[in-house]
């Protein structure tokens, strides 16, 4: 589904991700680690054709991602609150993103409805502006907004951080059941450890922007990993 096919970026001179090869199957639940300053949110931005890798190219549904914009129909992300548009009231926000991907009203509201426990009346009915939200609603909003028109690749950057633990167990929950699905394929990268070892089949390490790890997920993985991050 992905392939990453000798990436590198540079800034002056400065070489902050180098990847040889990494392949992600259709299905797959992709963790992705490491410390600040590791890569992960210039590799997600790379997939996304966000920014252009120095050398090297990435391939989703066997499209080059900065040659065609074919696999945009398939894919959808949630990198920060940037993705927002902060002029709009979550529920515009969203009636939009619905008419991008091809959804009526009544599809959009019909999604919506699945995630009420996630909103936690916090979200819709409110009047507010994207931009007048909690960090931690907006991050709900801009997670929900990727979920729109059934995307077959779902990248979520952090999308743990500024929730609270109740919405933490709710995502949780959301993410195993997208990658439950065999023909969705889930990216998240996280500094929570126990977090992305429960809802991840597999996950990867980057440290300075290389892979160092690569688990399939067991009940040693969290253990593995602490280990390596205490170092």
């Amino acid at each position: 589904m992905i392939g990453v096919h000798n990436i590198t970026k540079t800034y002056a001179g400065n070489t902050v991700l180098s990847i040889e090869h990494l392949e992600i199957p259709k299905g797959d639940s992709f963790g992705l680690v490491g410390n600040n300053g590791a890569g992960k949110t210039t590799l997600f931005s790379a997939l996304l054709d966000l920014i252009r890798p120095t050398t090297g190219y990435i391939e989703n549904s066997g499209i080059k991602v900065s040659e065609s914009e074919e696999w945009k129909a398939i894919t959808s992300a949630f990198i920060d609150e940037t993705f927002l548009i902060g002029y709009l009231t979550a529920e515009e926000y969203f009636y939009f993103i619905g008419e991008l991907r091809g959804q009526n009203k009544a599809d959009v509201d019909a999604l919506l409805a699945e995630f009420e426990d996630f909103f936690h009346g916090e979200i819709l009915g409110q009047k507010k502006y994207l931009r007048d939200l909690s960090k931690g609603n907006q991050k709900k909003a801009g997670i929900v907004a990727a979920l729109i028109g059934n995307p077959e690749v779902i990248i979520l950057d952090e999308p743990f951080a500024n929730l609270d633990p109740t919405t933490q167990i709710r995502l949780k929950k959301i993410i195993k059941d997208l990658s439950a699905d065999p023909n969705v394929t889930v990216l998240v990268s996280s500094h929570d450890l126990m977090h992305v070892t429960e809802v991840c089949q597999r996950i990867v390490v980057l440290d300075k922007g290389e892979v160092v790890k690569d688990l399939s997920t067991s009940e040693e993985t969290l253990k593995e990993l602490e280990e390596h991050f205490n170092k």
